[in-house]
Protein backbone atom coordinates (compact mmCIF):
# COMPACT_ATOMS: atom_id res chain seq x y z
CA UNK A 1 0.00 0.00 0.00
CA UNK A 2 1.56 3.13 -0.94
CA UNK A 3 0.52 5.96 1.52
CA UNK A 4 0.45 10.00 0.72
CA UNK A 5 0.92 12.82 3.13
CA UNK A 6 0.23 16.44 2.98
CA UNK A 7 -0.44 19.25 5.58
CA UNK A 8 -1.96 22.66 5.45
CA UNK A 9 -4.55 24.99 7.76
CA UNK A 10 -7.17 24.09 5.40
CA UNK A 11 -9.30 27.39 6.63
CA UNK A 12 -12.18 28.29 5.39
CA UNK A 13 -12.17 25.24 3.00
CA UNK A 14 -12.71 26.29 -0.64
CA UNK A 15 -12.04 24.00 -4.14
CA UNK A 16 -8.28 24.81 -4.20
CA UNK A 17 -7.82 22.73 -0.86
CA UNK A 18 -10.39 20.30 -2.80
CA UNK A 19 -7.95 19.92 -5.37
CA UNK A 20 -4.92 19.46 -3.79
CA UNK A 21 -6.24 16.86 -1.48
CA UNK A 22 -7.90 15.23 -4.57
CA UNK A 23 -4.33 15.07 -6.47
CA UNK A 24 -2.44 14.01 -3.12
CA UNK A 25 -5.00 11.12 -2.90
CA UNK A 26 -4.64 9.93 -6.85
CA UNK A 27 -1.13 9.46 -6.16
CA UNK A 28 -1.16 6.78 -3.63
CA UNK A 29 -3.80 4.22 -1.87
CA UNK A 30 -3.97 5.87 1.57
CA UNK A 31 -4.24 9.74 2.51
CA UNK A 32 -2.93 11.01 5.69
CA UNK A 33 -3.65 14.64 5.96
CA UNK A 34 -1.82 16.91 8.64
CA UNK A 35 -4.49 19.52 9.83
CA UNK A 36 -1.85 22.63 11.72
CA UNK A 37 -2.74 23.28 15.29
CA UNK A 38 -3.88 26.82 16.54
CA UNK A 39 -0.74 27.10 18.17
CA UNK A 40 1.65 26.20 15.71
CA UNK A 41 -0.17 28.71 12.86
CA UNK A 42 0.13 31.08 15.67
CA UNK A 43 4.16 30.83 16.15
CA UNK A 44 4.62 30.57 12.64
CA UNK A 45 2.92 34.17 11.94
CA UNK A 46 0.00 33.11 10.15
CA UNK A 47 -2.69 34.47 13.08
CA UNK A 48 -5.57 35.76 10.86
CA UNK A 49 -7.40 31.61 10.75
CA UNK A 50 -10.94 32.31 10.97
CA UNK A 51 -11.51 28.62 11.91
CA UNK A 52 -10.89 26.71 15.20
CA UNK A 53 -9.11 23.54 14.76
CA UNK A 54 -12.32 21.58 15.32
CA UNK A 55 -13.49 23.47 12.38
CA UNK A 56 -11.25 22.68 10.19
CA UNK A 57 -10.70 19.35 10.82
CA UNK A 58 -14.12 18.63 10.64
CA UNK A 59 -13.78 20.24 7.15
CA UNK A 60 -11.17 18.44 5.83
CA UNK A 61 -13.34 14.79 7.25
CA UNK A 62 -16.43 16.14 5.55
CA UNK A 63 -14.73 15.99 1.96
CA UNK A 64 -14.02 12.22 2.20
CA UNK A 65 -10.95 12.61 0.71
CA UNK A 66 -8.86 11.51 4.11
CA UNK A 67 -8.28 8.21 5.57
CA UNK A 68 -6.28 9.52 8.63
CA UNK A 69 -6.43 12.75 10.01
CA UNK A 70 -3.02 13.96 12.02
CA UNK A 71 -2.70 17.43 13.80
CA UNK A 72 0.86 19.30 13.19
CA UNK A 73 1.53 21.23 16.50
CA UNK A 74 6.05 21.27 16.21
CA UNK A 75 8.32 22.31 14.24
CA UNK A 76 9.99 19.16 12.37
CA UNK A 77 6.55 17.00 13.44
CA UNK A 78 6.24 16.15 9.40
CA UNK A 79 9.52 13.69 9.76
CA UNK A 80 8.53 11.97 12.60
CA UNK A 81 5.09 11.28 10.77
CA UNK A 82 7.18 9.75 7.61
CA UNK A 83 9.12 7.60 9.37
CA UNK A 84 6.28 6.48 12.05
CA UNK A 85 3.40 6.06 9.54
CA UNK A 86 5.59 4.91 6.95
CA UNK A 87 5.32 7.21 4.36
CA UNK A 88 6.20 6.85 0.46
CA UNK A 89 4.84 10.22 -1.07
CA UNK A 90 4.97 13.34 0.74
CA UNK A 91 2.62 15.90 -1.65
CA UNK A 92 2.11 20.11 -0.98
CA UNK A 93 1.52 23.11 -3.02
CA UNK A 94 3.30 24.49 -5.67
CA UNK A 95 3.54 27.50 -3.94
CA UNK A 96 5.88 25.89 -1.71
CA UNK A 97 8.62 24.61 -4.57
CA UNK A 98 11.53 24.04 -3.38
CA UNK A 99 11.03 24.57 0.30
CA UNK A 100 10.44 20.61 1.50
CA UNK A 101 13.49 18.98 -0.49
CA UNK A 102 15.38 18.57 2.08
CA UNK A 103 12.03 15.68 2.68
CA UNK A 104 13.36 13.58 -0.12
CA UNK A 105 15.82 11.56 2.25
CA UNK A 106 12.73 10.71 3.74
CA UNK A 107 10.07 9.99 0.59
CA UNK A 108 9.55 10.97 -2.68
CA UNK A 109 8.32 14.60 -2.53
CA UNK A 110 5.82 16.29 -5.29
CA UNK A 111 4.46 19.14 -5.75
CA UNK A 112 1.28 20.30 -6.66
CA UNK A 113 -0.48 22.36 -8.90
CA UNK A 114 -2.63 25.24 -6.97
CA UNK A 115 -5.95 25.97 -8.34
CA UNK A 116 -5.26 29.08 -9.80
CA UNK A 117 -7.23 32.59 -8.35
CA UNK A 118 -8.28 31.08 -5.50
CA UNK A 119 -6.38 31.40 -1.98
CA UNK A 120 -8.49 31.61 1.99
CA UNK A 121 -6.08 34.71 2.38
CA UNK A 122 -8.37 36.34 -0.68
CA UNK A 123 -11.81 34.52 0.37
CA UNK A 124 -11.05 35.48 3.92
CA UNK A 125 -10.04 39.76 2.46
CA UNK A 126 -13.20 39.17 0.83
CA UNK A 127 -15.78 38.23 3.04
CA UNK A 128 -14.74 39.58 6.13
CA UNK A 129 -14.28 43.19 5.27
CA UNK A 130 -14.81 45.13 8.40
CA UNK A 131 -14.57 48.53 8.75
CA UNK A 132 -13.24 49.84 12.18
CA UNK A 133 -12.95 53.31 14.01
CA UNK A 134 -10.85 54.08 16.60
CA UNK A 135 -11.44 55.75 20.10
CA UNK A 136 -8.91 57.00 22.10
CA UNK A 137 -5.98 58.72 22.61
CA UNK A 138 -3.67 58.71 20.33
CA UNK A 139 -0.14 57.57 22.19
CA UNK A 140 -2.25 54.11 22.24
CA UNK A 141 -4.23 53.88 19.33
CA UNK A 142 -1.67 53.69 16.81
CA UNK A 143 0.06 50.27 18.14
CA UNK A 144 -3.46 48.89 17.41
CA UNK A 145 -3.82 50.85 13.66
CA UNK A 146 0.08 49.30 13.25
CA UNK A 147 -1.02 45.79 13.77
CA UNK A 148 -4.18 45.95 12.41
CA UNK A 149 -2.25 46.77 8.93
CA UNK A 150 -1.27 42.94 8.17
CA UNK A 151 -4.98 41.13 9.52
CA UNK A 152 -7.11 40.26 6.14
CA UNK A 153 -10.67 42.12 6.11
CA UNK A 154 -9.70 45.23 8.80
CA UNK A 155 -9.97 48.34 7.16
CA UNK A 156 -9.14 51.49 9.63
CA UNK A 157 -11.76 54.31 8.66
CA UNK A 158 -10.14 57.21 11.04
CA UNK A 159 -10.04 57.56 14.61
CA UNK A 160 -11.79 59.74 17.13
CA UNK A 161 -10.62 61.54 20.38
CA UNK A 162 -6.98 61.03 19.74
CA UNK A 163 -6.16 64.59 18.36
CA UNK A 164 -3.21 65.02 16.12
CA UNK A 165 -0.32 62.45 16.03
CA UNK A 166 2.25 61.61 13.20
CA UNK A 167 1.88 57.99 13.79
CA UNK A 168 -1.82 58.04 12.90
CA UNK A 169 -1.12 60.83 9.95
CA UNK A 170 -2.73 58.48 7.27
CA UNK A 171 -5.92 58.45 9.43
CA UNK A 172 -8.86 60.75 9.47
CA UNK A 173 -9.81 62.01 12.91
CA UNK A 174 -13.60 62.86 13.23
CA UNK A 175 -16.28 63.62 15.95
CA UNK A 176 -17.20 61.10 18.02
CA UNK A 177 -20.93 60.75 16.58
CA UNK A 178 -18.97 61.16 12.42
CA UNK A 179 -16.97 58.01 13.13
CA UNK A 180 -19.93 55.43 14.44
CA UNK A 181 -21.71 56.77 11.57
CA UNK A 182 -18.94 55.32 9.19
CA UNK A 183 -17.68 52.31 10.62
CA UNK A 184 -18.60 48.58 11.43
CA UNK A 185 -17.16 48.48 14.56
CA UNK A 186 -14.96 50.27 17.12
CA UNK A 187 -12.22 49.75 19.36
CA UNK A 188 -11.96 51.85 22.35
CA UNK A 189 -9.90 52.93 24.41
CA UNK A 190 -10.97 56.16 25.95
CA UNK A 191 -10.57 57.22 29.59
CA UNK A 192 -12.63 54.93 31.78
CA UNK A 193 -15.30 57.23 32.78
CA UNK A 194 -16.09 57.67 29.72
CA UNK A 195 -16.48 54.13 28.40
CA UNK A 196 -19.82 53.35 28.98
CA UNK A 197 -21.80 56.25 27.27
CA UNK A 198 -19.10 55.39 24.21
CA UNK A 199 -20.23 51.83 24.02
CA UNK A 200 -24.06 52.39 24.80
CA UNK A 201 -24.05 54.93 21.84
CA UNK A 202 -22.10 52.17 19.58
CA UNK A 203 -24.15 49.00 20.97
CA UNK A 204 -27.82 51.05 20.36
CA UNK A 205 -26.18 51.74 16.51
CA UNK A 206 -26.09 48.20 15.67
CA UNK A 207 -22.03 49.17 16.17
CA UNK A 208 -19.95 46.27 17.05
CA UNK A 209 -17.16 46.71 20.19
CA UNK A 210 -14.17 46.12 21.28
CA UNK A 211 -13.08 47.97 24.27
CA UNK A 212 -10.48 47.75 26.90
CA UNK A 213 -11.16 47.01 30.24
CA UNK A 214 -13.14 48.02 32.20
CA UNK A 215 -15.70 49.06 29.83
CA UNK A 216 -17.98 50.82 32.83
CA UNK A 217 -17.46 51.30 36.65
CA UNK A 218 -19.82 49.43 38.47
CA UNK A 219 -21.67 45.96 37.83
CA UNK A 220 -25.41 47.40 36.76
CA UNK A 221 -23.88 49.23 33.99
CA UNK A 222 -21.66 46.28 32.84
CA UNK A 223 -24.92 43.60 32.62
CA UNK A 224 -27.15 46.78 30.81
CA UNK A 225 -24.43 47.09 27.95
CA UNK A 226 -24.21 43.15 27.51
CA UNK A 227 -28.35 43.23 27.64
CA UNK A 228 -27.79 45.85 24.66
CA UNK A 229 -25.42 43.94 22.31
CA UNK A 230 -27.64 40.55 22.83
CA UNK A 231 -30.79 42.85 22.02
CA UNK A 232 -29.17 44.22 18.94
CA UNK A 233 -27.15 40.90 17.97
CA UNK A 234 -23.71 42.43 18.29
CA UNK A 235 -20.43 41.96 19.31
CA UNK A 236 -19.76 43.47 23.05
CA UNK A 237 -15.95 41.82 23.45
CA UNK A 238 -12.89 42.72 26.11
CA UNK A 239 -9.96 44.26 24.64
CA UNK A 240 -7.48 43.25 27.28
CA UNK A 241 -4.85 41.65 24.85
CA UNK A 242 -3.30 39.47 27.63
CA UNK A 243 -6.46 37.04 27.76
CA UNK A 244 -5.69 36.27 23.83
CA UNK A 245 -1.96 35.55 24.15
CA UNK A 246 -1.38 31.73 23.49
CA UNK A 247 1.30 31.67 26.33
CA UNK A 248 -2.14 33.08 29.00
CA UNK A 249 -4.28 30.88 27.39
CA UNK A 250 -2.34 27.92 28.16
CA UNK A 251 -1.21 28.81 31.32
CA UNK A 252 -4.97 29.03 32.54
CA UNK A 253 -5.74 25.28 30.96
CA UNK A 254 -2.67 23.88 32.80
CA UNK A 255 -3.80 25.59 36.06
CA UNK A 256 -7.15 24.45 35.53
CA UNK A 257 -6.60 20.68 35.09
CA UNK A 258 -4.72 20.59 38.17
CA UNK A 259 -1.16 20.51 37.14
CA UNK A 260 -0.12 22.21 40.02
CA UNK A 261 -3.05 20.84 42.12
CA UNK A 262 -5.75 23.09 44.23
CA UNK A 263 -4.86 26.43 43.93
CA UNK A 264 -4.48 28.48 47.34
CA UNK A 265 -2.81 31.78 46.15
CA UNK A 266 -2.61 34.61 42.81
CA UNK A 267 -0.94 37.28 42.66
CA UNK A 268 0.03 39.49 40.22
CA UNK A 269 2.09 42.96 39.79
CA UNK A 270 1.66 45.53 37.00
CA UNK A 271 3.20 48.97 37.65
CA UNK A 272 5.24 51.24 35.29
CA UNK A 273 7.17 54.80 35.74
CA UNK A 274 8.14 55.86 32.28
CA UNK A 275 5.55 58.69 32.95
CA UNK A 276 6.68 59.64 36.67
CA UNK A 277 7.62 63.10 35.13
CA UNK A 278 4.11 63.97 34.10
CA UNK A 279 2.73 62.62 37.50
CA UNK A 280 5.03 65.20 39.16
CA UNK A 281 4.12 67.86 37.36
CA UNK A 282 0.15 66.70 38.01
CA UNK A 283 -0.24 66.53 33.93
CA UNK A 284 -3.18 63.81 35.01
CA UNK A 285 -5.10 64.59 31.68
CA UNK A 286 -2.02 63.20 29.94
CA UNK A 287 -1.86 59.34 31.55
CA UNK A 288 -3.93 56.81 33.62
CA UNK A 289 -4.45 56.48 37.02
CA UNK A 290 -2.57 53.04 38.26
CA UNK A 291 -6.32 51.77 38.51
CA UNK A 292 -6.97 52.94 35.41
CA UNK A 293 -3.68 51.48 33.37
CA UNK A 294 -3.31 48.36 35.32
CA UNK A 295 -6.07 47.30 37.53
CA UNK A 296 -8.15 44.97 35.21
CA UNK A 297 -4.69 43.17 33.72
CA UNK A 298 -3.90 42.69 37.10
CA UNK A 299 -7.48 40.98 38.56
CA UNK A 300 -8.46 39.40 35.25
CA UNK A 301 -6.42 36.33 36.05
CA UNK A 302 -7.67 36.18 39.89
CA UNK A 303 -11.17 35.97 39.02
CA UNK A 304 -10.32 33.60 35.90
CA UNK A 305 -8.89 31.21 38.18
CA UNK A 306 -10.35 31.63 41.15
CA UNK A 307 -13.84 32.88 40.07
CA UNK A 308 -16.12 36.09 41.56
CA UNK A 309 -16.98 34.76 44.39
CA UNK A 310 -14.88 35.86 47.21
CA UNK A 311 -15.79 36.21 50.51
CA UNK A 312 -14.19 39.54 51.65
CA UNK A 313 -11.81 42.23 49.90
CA UNK A 314 -9.53 45.24 51.32
CA UNK A 315 -7.99 47.92 49.15
CA UNK A 316 -5.08 50.22 50.00
CA UNK A 317 -3.79 52.98 48.05
CA UNK A 318 -1.90 56.04 47.99
CA UNK A 319 -3.71 58.75 46.00
CA UNK A 320 -2.73 61.85 44.76
CA UNK A 321 -6.52 62.55 45.11
CA UNK A 322 -9.74 61.66 44.93
CA UNK A 323 -9.48 59.76 41.13
CA UNK A 324 -5.79 59.44 40.51
CA UNK A 325 -3.56 56.70 42.73
CA UNK A 326 -0.33 55.71 42.23
CA UNK A 327 -0.18 53.00 44.11
CA UNK A 328 -2.99 50.43 44.96
CA UNK A 329 -2.80 47.28 46.75
CA UNK A 330 -5.90 44.60 47.05
CA UNK A 331 -6.52 41.76 48.85
CA UNK A 332 -8.95 38.99 47.94
CA UNK A 333 -10.24 36.55 50.65
CA UNK A 334 -11.62 33.18 49.42
CA UNK A 335 -13.26 30.45 51.51
CA UNK A 336 -10.28 28.33 50.31
CA UNK A 337 -7.74 30.58 48.62
CA UNK A 338 -6.68 34.36 48.76
CA UNK A 339 -4.91 36.72 46.10
CA UNK A 340 -3.06 39.60 45.87
CA UNK A 341 -2.33 42.61 43.35
CA UNK A 342 -0.11 45.55 43.54
CA UNK A 343 -0.49 48.13 40.54
CA UNK A 344 1.46 51.07 40.39
CA UNK A 345 1.97 54.48 38.18
CA UNK A 346 4.83 56.16 39.10
CA UNK A 347 6.36 53.11 41.67
CA UNK A 348 8.22 50.03 40.03
CA UNK A 349 8.22 46.35 41.45
CA UNK A 350 9.02 43.46 40.09
CA UNK A 351 5.99 42.90 37.53
CA UNK A 352 5.60 39.01 37.75
CA UNK A 353 2.45 36.20 38.49
CA UNK A 354 2.92 33.31 41.06
CA UNK A 355 0.41 30.53 40.88
CA UNK A 356 0.74 28.66 44.07
CA UNK A 357 -1.14 25.20 44.28
CA UNK A 358 -0.96 22.11 46.51
CA UNK A 359 1.60 20.17 44.11
CA UNK A 360 3.74 23.04 42.66
CA UNK A 361 3.98 26.76 41.50
CA UNK A 362 3.35 28.98 38.78
CA UNK A 363 5.76 31.52 37.49
CA UNK A 364 5.77 33.86 34.62
CA UNK A 365 8.37 36.54 34.94
CA UNK A 366 8.17 40.29 34.56
CA UNK A 367 6.29 41.42 32.43
CA UNK A 368 3.73 38.66 33.15
CA UNK A 369 0.88 40.46 30.96
CA UNK A 370 3.13 40.18 27.93
CA UNK A 371 4.54 36.50 28.55
CA UNK A 372 5.69 34.46 25.87
CA UNK A 373 7.00 31.99 28.57
CA UNK A 374 6.26 30.75 32.07
CA UNK A 375 7.45 27.69 34.43
CA UNK A 376 5.79 25.29 36.36
CA UNK A 377 8.20 24.63 39.30
CA UNK A 378 8.29 21.52 41.71
CA UNK A 379 9.63 20.74 44.97
CA UNK A 380 11.31 18.47 43.24
CA UNK A 381 13.15 20.72 40.82
CA UNK A 382 14.19 17.81 38.48
CA UNK A 383 10.62 18.20 37.20
CA UNK A 384 10.30 21.85 36.48
CA UNK A 385 8.37 22.30 33.10
CA UNK A 386 9.42 25.48 31.05
CA UNK A 387 6.94 26.83 27.95
CA UNK A 388 7.52 29.28 24.98
CA UNK A 389 5.09 30.62 22.98
CA UNK A 390 5.94 33.41 20.56
CA UNK A 391 3.81 36.72 21.02
CA UNK A 392 3.92 38.42 18.11
CA UNK A 393 3.81 42.46 18.47
CA UNK A 394 2.31 43.78 21.46
CA UNK A 395 -0.08 41.15 21.07
CA UNK A 396 -3.53 43.31 19.78
CA UNK A 397 -2.95 40.97 16.63
CA UNK A 398 -4.71 38.10 18.57
CA UNK A 399 -7.44 39.98 19.66
CA UNK A 400 -8.57 41.93 16.39
CA UNK A 401 -8.53 38.31 14.56
CA UNK A 402 -10.64 37.28 17.81
CA UNK A 403 -13.12 40.16 17.59
CA UNK A 404 -13.09 39.72 13.24
CA UNK A 405 -14.00 35.90 13.98
CA UNK A 406 -16.72 36.95 16.55
CA UNK A 407 -18.29 38.69 13.82
CA UNK A 408 -18.07 36.48 11.15
CA UNK A 409 -19.71 34.02 13.42
CA UNK A 410 -22.02 35.35 14.97
CA UNK A 411 -21.04 35.22 18.90
CA UNK A 412 -18.50 36.32 21.32
CA UNK A 413 -15.54 34.18 21.33
CA UNK A 414 -14.13 36.31 24.52
CA UNK A 415 -11.47 34.35 26.60
CA UNK A 416 -12.86 36.52 29.45
CA UNK A 417 -16.48 35.57 30.73
CA UNK A 418 -19.36 37.53 31.86
CA UNK A 419 -18.73 37.27 35.53
CA UNK A 420 -15.25 38.43 35.03
CA UNK A 421 -16.26 41.71 33.53
CA UNK A 422 -18.75 42.86 35.43
CA UNK A 423 -17.07 41.66 38.78
CA UNK A 424 -13.69 43.92 37.23
CA UNK A 425 -16.56 46.81 36.85
CA UNK A 426 -17.71 46.03 40.38
CA UNK A 427 -14.40 46.57 41.91
CA UNK A 428 -13.75 49.68 40.02
CA UNK A 429 -17.26 50.75 41.36
CA UNK A 430 -15.55 50.52 44.87
CA UNK A 431 -12.48 51.69 44.18
CA UNK A 432 -13.76 55.20 43.30
CA UNK A 433 -17.36 55.11 45.41
CA UNK A 434 -16.70 53.08 47.96
CA UNK A 435 -15.37 55.00 51.94
CA UNK A 436 -14.26 51.56 52.67
CA UNK A 437 -10.45 52.10 51.30
CA UNK A 438 -7.31 52.83 53.65
CA UNK A 439 -5.42 55.37 52.50
CA UNK A 440 -1.45 56.12 53.33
Amino acid sequence: MKKVITYGTFDMLHQGHLNILKRAKALGDYLIVGVTSDDFDSRRGKINVQQSMIERVEGVKETGLADQIVIEEYEGQKIDDINRFGVDIFAIGSDWKGKFDYLSEFCKVVYLERTKGISSTKIRSQNNHLKLGLIGKAKRLWKIANEAVSINGIDIVGTSGAGYDRRLKKLNNYSFDQLIEKVDAVFIESDVKDRYEQIKYALERGKHVLCDLPMTIGRRQQHELLEIAKKNECILMSGIKTAYSTAYYRLLLMVKSGEIGDILSVETTCTSLNEISKIKKYQKNDIWSAMDAWGATALMPIFQILGTDYVYNTIISKKIDDYFDIFTKMDFVYKNAVATIKIGKGVKSEGEMIISGTKGYVYVPAPWWKTDYFEIRYEDQNKNKRFFYELEGEGFKYELVNFLRAINHGRTLSYTGNDVLEEISNVYDEFYNSDDISLI
